[in-house]
């Protein structure tokens, strides 16, 4: 079996190909893909040439971690699941490519607990779900350790946004938001973004950080309260690091948060069929998947690009 697949053949080196498959095992689920979203986190460092070292890490490779569609197929043990509409964080189903992260594809084989069933009314917003599952898993590190909801939140892209609205939607304060771009602004819903400059409490509890930004660390802990917590939510390609004087003189907390456990995305669930979490008006950009080479380019580059969307739908 073959698929066409975005492939990552070196940083900034990226075509459209087919690529054949791995033998699908009795426990493998087929999945049409629909949609797959452009990751401007991980995925813009592999792009770049900028990724850490990271296991699995090397070209050519498939991207990607955030495609939604049908299961078509299955191996013997999994043939009561044709026909369900799934979020799959991923694939690893090439045998002439690495699948790092694998999704992005036009058919993907996945183990079937793998293929995570979710509500095809979703449509393409179902890329959603990995991010906001990873925002709600760095929040509740904190609070399964008596921590606070976040208060501050670094960034007014899709992470702080969902950052923002997962706060709301499990009954906390309205987090201010900084973001240094005036566009992305816009948006907020129960919550205000402001310019950094602009805020002068030295008081906040819980500061997370959706931006990536390593060099921010040390302005951070100067707008902590005594005792507070600074959360890294984004993924950081240079060394983090501070100066320990103002750190001690707060008794600064830090607390790293990594992807997404099972038990988030099914929280995330959740929250979005209850209508507590929305999330409308996070992809801002659609394209058919043979304009790949295109769109990962502007989803990379362009301020106004919050979320990118490849289109599968027509292959």
């Amino acid at each position: 079996m073959n698929t066409l697949a975005v492939i990552l053949e070196a940083p900034q080196r990226l075509a459209l190909r087919s690529l054949e498959m791995k033998p699908v095992d009795a426990s493998d689920v087929v999945v049409e893909i629909a949609f797959s979203g452009i990751s401007t986190g991980t995925e813009k460092l592999l792009w770049t040439g900028r990724m850490p070292p990271f296991p699995g890490l090397g070209y050519p490779l498939v991207p990607g971690y955030e495609s939604v569609g049908r299961i078509t197929d299955a191996g013997a043990d999994a043939r009561g699941r044709i026909g369900d509409w799934v979020f799959v964080p991923g694939a690893n189903c090439y045998t002439d490519a690495r699948g790092l992260f694998g999704g992005t594809a036009k058919r993907v084989i996945v183990p079937s607990a793998r293929a995570i069933p979710i509500p095809e009314t979703l449509g393409d917003s179902g890329v959603l779900c990995a991010l906001a599952a990873t925002a709600l898993h760095a929040i509740n590190g904190g609070l399964a350790k008596g921590g606070s909801l976040p208060d501050l939140i670094i960034g007014h892209g899709v992470l702080g946004r969902l950052l923002a609205r997962l706060t709301l939607a499990l009954g906390g304060k309205a987090p201010t938001v900084w973001e240094t771009n005036p566009a992305r602004r816009t948006g907020a819903a129960g919550y205000s973004v402001i310019d950094p400059a602009a805020d002068e409490r030295r008081d906040y509890h819980a500061i997370y950080d959706a931006s990536g930004d390593a060099g921010l660390i040390d302005s951070l802990i100067m707008r902590l309260a005594k005792g507070g917590e600074i959360v890294l939510a984004g993924f950081y390609s240079e060394r983090v690091s501070f100066a320990f004087p103002a750190a001690f003189m707060k008794e600064a907390h830090f607390r790293v948060a990594a992807e997404w456990q099972p038990a988030d995305l099914t929280q995330t669930r959740m929250l979005i069929e209850n209508g507590k979490l929305g999330l409308a008006g996070l992809i801002t950009n659609r394209r058919p998947a043979d304009e790949a080479t295109e769109a990962y380019p502007q989803a990379f580059n362009d301020p106004d690009c919050l979320k990118m969307v490849l289109d599968w739908s027509e292959y």
